[in-house]
């Protein structure tokens, strides 16, 4: 039979936009020779800007990460200076409530990481990483545009007012800002999933060299997060303070655009990854085709055979075969043939072993990915209670300086600063030597010892907010106070967040990185929509905004009872996560935390003649 793995209606130009099949992909859907392990040209199938094979000694790795951690830092920036001072921006110059803003805030920041399911679906399916990164970037802009209007522009606020109950913005101020936020929401939803993804693809896996490198970015790149987190709440959050709203948004504004002119910047520097088709739609053509020869009476006799092409490279454009796995056998159903050999081109009624497989991957994840999302919702408080605690606390140093309120978060964003370096450079090398894990710790460990971290996290939060409330005087108590639960929460952040960087991207196959980076992303966006769903049970069941709780006046809330639930679910949290891990199985099939073989040496085995190449595979 004929291969039928790849299917165009129309040719590519050759850029870095459409790079050319030609230009990596032989006729049939294969590497060329030349693109080997001991080559200089990469063997995943990405291109440089012109559209042709790689070339390692002048794109991709360390030569083009810098320009994606500086757009990171300068999106990360513009994100956490609005994302601190948001709440204040609502209450102080929207007239909200205070539980109302915190809401409206979360809502909004569950939103944004949601949002990046679309983002991924798009970088995927249609425009690839590189134009997808670009396109939201400029629909970041234009929301931070809108927003700095919103803080300059006296008509679109409501009248300046010092004694409550103040008159509340009218529909139109509201709409608009909420315009300007949402799509800097969508801007998020764009760029989050794809820009680590695309940083990764820097690195070839089958390269021992660049694939140890990729681990490195992946720590770098969780550094810039918190560097820009660190310069939006403190840098930021004071030229708001000092200068006002308008400026507070408008640098922002201007650093974002910068950091799209960075990123252009190095076009020629990058590697660029073709999209593979929609992920979603290969989904569902491996639940209906199972489902179909189910009922049709398919069963696994002896001899039964598995539908896969001839060639090396898979039926999903520039991704090499997966290999078969016992797991979830069901679905083993989409790839028997049943019919006549003129239906093996219809991937509604045959699917071929590797499809099946990108879905069994997937599906793998699902246990840890829910498994972790009850830390984000100890996450959503940084930006909400947390800094409501601050804003009454005394924030002094010295006569003349003053902590603004925004910019406490400081302690936790220097806490991964000073972390990242030292896990980097000594406390990997040191557990490298007593594990033998290339990592140290496997990506799973990571994450179980940031839920353990985070467990603390709010058992402090909960005794100094009780301190906080019993003290004869609340306000002079000293926002140091505070330090452990900031610090705790972002230690929790550098083990829990680099270790599911690293986890859903080695687990991920090559057609489904973006998706694969959205959903641990989407995970944030949930947490925040079930803290805005908690706080919303909470204040019904305990006598809503004036005697329950959350309480527009802290003073007389009961914010330690709150903070006490949300230690009791990330500690039953951590147990359930115990018993996932536990039983994880990686792609290998083997019941081990991650794997530590690159998924793309799989495809090298391939090349090397390690696995048998037909149209079909037995698993009996």
């Amino acid at each position: 039979m004929e291969n039928s793995s790849i299917h165009f209606s129309q040719p590519h130009d050759k850029s870095f936009m459409e790079p050319s099949k030609n230009g990596f992909v032989g006729g049939n859907g294969e590497l060329p020779k030349e693109a080997g392990v001991d080559s200089t040209l990469v063997t995943n199938g990405s291109v440089d800007y012109k559209g042709r094979i790689a070339d390692k000694r002048k794109t991709g790795g360390w030569k083009a990460s810098p320009f994606v951690i500086v757009n990171e830092v300068a999106e990360r920036l513009a994100f956490f200076a609005i994302a601190v001072n948001m709440v204040q921006y609502l209450v102080f110059e929207m007239h909200q409530s205070l539980p109302d803003a915190a809401t409206h805030v979360t809502d909004w920041i569950g939103a944004a990481y949601v949002l990046t399911l679309l983002g991924a679906f798009l970088a995927d399916a249609y425009l690839g990483r590189f134009l997808t990164i670009i396109i939201f970037s400029c629909i970041y802009e234009v929301g931070l545009v809108l927003l700095t209007l919103s803080a300059s522009m006296d008509s679109l606020r409501p009248p300046f007012c010092i004694k409550r109950p103040c008159p509340p913005a009218s529909d139109s101020q509201i709409a608009f800002l909420y315009a300007a936020l949402y799509l800097i929401a969508l801007g998020t939803g764009g760029i989050k999933p794809c820009v680590s993804s695309f940083g990764a693809d820097q690195y070839d896996d089958a390269d021992k060299k660049e694939a140890q490198k990729k681990y490195t970015f992946f720590n770098w790149f969780f550094f810039a997060i918190n560097m820009g987190a660190l310069l939006g709440i403190t840098l930021l959050v004071y030229v708001q303070v000092k200068k006002g709203w308008s400026w507070g948004f408008a640098v922002p504004t201007v650093t974002m655009f910068c950091s799209i002119v960075t990123l252009v910047a190095g076009s020629s520097k990058y590697r660029y990854q073709k999209p593979m088709g929609s992920a979603f739609t290969r989904f569902v053509q491996v639940i209906v085709a199972s489902v179909r020869n189910h009922f049709k009476g398919v069963k696994f006799e002896p001899g039964v055979r598995f539908y896969e092409v001839p060639t090396e490279n898979s039926d999903i454009f520039g991704a090499p075969n997966l290999l078969h796995t016992e797991q979830y056998r069901f679905l083993d159903k989409a790839a028997v043939k049943t019919d006549t050999e003129s239906n093996a081109n219809n991937r509604w009624r045959l699917c071929t072993v590797t499809q099946v497989e990108e879905l069994k991957c997937f599906i793998r994840v699902l246990p840890v990915w829910a498994s972790t999302i009850a830390l984000s919702i100890s996450f959503a408080q940084l930006s909400t209670f947390f800094l409501s605690q601050a804003n009454i606390m005394h924030r002094k140093l010295g006569p003349h300086f003053e902590i603004p309120a925004g910019s406490v978060p400081v302690f936790a964003a220097c806490n991964a600063l000073i972390l990242v370096p030292i896990y980097e450079k000594v406390i990997v090398p040191f557990l490298r030597s007593k594990t033998g894990h290339r990592r140290g710790l496997t990506s799973l460990q990571r994450m179980g010892v940031g839920l353990f971290i985070s467990i603390f996290a709010l058992l402090s939060a909960a005794r100094v907010e009780k301190k906080r409330r019993t003290d004869s005087n609340p306000s002079s108590l000293s926002v140091f106070w505070l330090f452990p639960q900031f610090f705790l929460m972002g230690s929790a952040e550098v083990f829990t967040y680099v270790g599911q960087l690293e986890f859903f991207y080695d687990e991920a196959t090559d057609g489904t990185r973006s998706i694969s980076s959205a959903f641990f992303l989407s995970e944030i966006g949930i947490g925040s929509w079930l803290s805005t769903a908690l706080v919303k049970i909470i204040e019904a069941a305990t006598g809503g905004v004036e005697k329950g709780w959350l309480r527009n006046n802290l003073n007389k809330s009961r914010l330690d009872y709150f903070y006490w639930l949300l230690t009791a679910i990330n500690g039953l949290n951590f147990l359930v996560y115990l018993v996932v891990a536990w039983n994880y199985k990686g792609r290998d099939g083997a019941k081990t935390s991650v794997r530590d073989v690159s998924p793309v040496e799989n495809a090298v085995e391939l090349r090397n003649g390690k696995d048998d190449k037909g149209e079909s595979r037995s698993i009996m």
